[in-house]
């Protein structure tokens, strides 16, 4: 009897451990919970090159002037001279050095260092429009006006084929005349002078002082000397080395030489522009 019960309960046992042993190869595996991509809902994205960097913007060019002389070169054109044009400026750096020593065009190219020349085109039928501006600089007197009409009569007379009309107004000027008491520097006048690309002038500004840099009043006659030399720089003079031109950097003689004329003239029958 005991025998036949202890067999029973073996063979339970062995059928518990049988059903265990099928339930744990059979139960169902838990899911594991997967982590959010966070780019999942994102759109799609492709890779780009970075940004180019801006380009900058064109710089304006600036004005081209002259002020007693010191020149600035005008602005290139991005253009290659012609075979005519090559021709042209070499015929005319050849004017300029059979004139040796009568003109002081050489020393003027030599000197600016951008070898230009620079000049009006031919005004006797159309006169420039010159503008008095109104000033109350102490010491100026209403003869001075006169004196610099005498100082561009001096060089239209000498046959440059430009003409100025007095009569104009700040609307039409082309050349303006203004007034200072006195200059910083050693100097009673300065002309800056605006030109093209091709060496054409555009307009100009004389400015003169009523006082001498020592604080001498000027005259009328100083500034008819002063105005004179202003009037060589705006017809396209720089200064000469030689003292006895008026266009010497500071006025020794009271009028127009030789060399000044000669050099003016020459100037005028030759083509404005770049030598090079």
């Amino acid at each position: 009897m005991v025998e036949r019960r202890l067999t029973g309960m073996i063979a339970a046992a062995v059928v518990l451990i049988v059903l265990f042993i099928v339930w744990d190869a059979f139960k169902p595996t838990p899911r594991r919970s997967a982590a959010r991509d966070p780019d999942a809902d994102a759109p799609l994205r492709i890779a780009e090159p970075p940004p180019a960097p801006p380009s900058p913007l064109p710089q304006p060019t600036p004005p081209t002037t002259t002020s007693q002389g010191t020149t600035v070169p005008a602005g290139p054109n991005g253009r290659e001279p012609s075979y005519i044009e090559l021709l042209a400026r070499s015929e005319t750096r050849r004017r300029i050095r059979s004139s040796g020593s009568s003109t002081y065009l050489g020393e003027m190219l030599e000197t600016g260092g951008d070898s230009t020349l620079r000049r009006w085109e031919n005004r006797t039928t159309a006169p420039i429009h010159v503008w008095f501006a109104p000033t109350h600089a102490a010491n100026f007197q209403p003869a001075f006006i006169e004196a610099i009409k005498r100082a561009f009569g001096l060089w239209t007379n000498a046959g440059v084929p430009v003409r100025f009309d007095f009569e104009g107004d700040s609307t039409n000027a082309e050349v303006t005349v203004k007034w200072r008491i006195q200059f910083e520097i050693e100097r009673t006048g300065q002309t800056d002078v605006t030109w093209d690309e091709n060496g054409h002038i555009q307009g100009a500004t004389i400015t003169l002082a009523t006082f001498d840099p020592k604080g001498r009043p000027m005259d009328s006659d100083d500034i008819r000397i002063v105005a004179t030399h202003e009037v060589g720089h705006l017809l396209g003079l720089d200064h000469s080395k030689d003292s006895t031109d008026i266009m010497f950097p500071t006025a020794k003689v009271r009028d127009l030489s030789d060399r000044d004329v000669r050099t003016v003239m020459l100037l005028y029958q030759l083509t404005p522009g770049n030598l090079r």
